[in-house]
């Protein structure tokens, strides 16, 4: 059998940050928190909370771009946000293209409010997708 990884998925914004886990087994994203505590070391505080109740192995950031692929400011923001994760708590990073995330959810009513942790299961949904968790071994 294929061994699991638990994989924990941010939607960073500069006033919410949606969070999302789920496995390689599954291979699906379940929202589980929107954090928008309004300082930094709050915020941090806030994940580091999560990392010891789910304890993943990997971690994976939205990085948002214009429709034409373009960067723009909150990618360098969404990178910056990535890094410092890496160097805090020490978990391998990855960064996914969430351009259209938040736009797939924003017409459902009942999404509204969950908003930012949905967007982040969408982006660890991409992720298991892109990486085709396949163990190469087991074949």
């Amino acid at each position: 059998m294929p061994r699991e990884l638990i994989v924990m998925a941010f939607d960073y914004g500069t006033r919410r940050i949606g969070v999302a886990v789920g496995n390689t087994i599954a291979q699906a994203g379940q929202a589980i928190k929107t954090i928008s505590e309004s300082h930094e070391n709050a915020r941090f505080k806030a994940i580091e909370d999560l990392l010891k109740e789910w304890q993943p192995n990997q971690l994976v950031v939205g990085l948002p771009y214009h429709p034409d692929g373009a960067e723009h400011d909150m990618t360098a923001k969404a990178k910056r946000f990535g890094n410092q994760l890496h160097g805090r708590f020490q978990l391998p990073v990855e960064w996914v293209d969430e351009r259209y995330t938040s736009a797939v959810l924003e017409g459902n009513e009942d999404m509204r409010d969950n908003l930012d942790a949905q967007s982040a299961a969408l982006i660890l949904e991409q992720y298991f997708l892109e990486k085709n968790w396949i163990d190469k071994d087991e074949c």
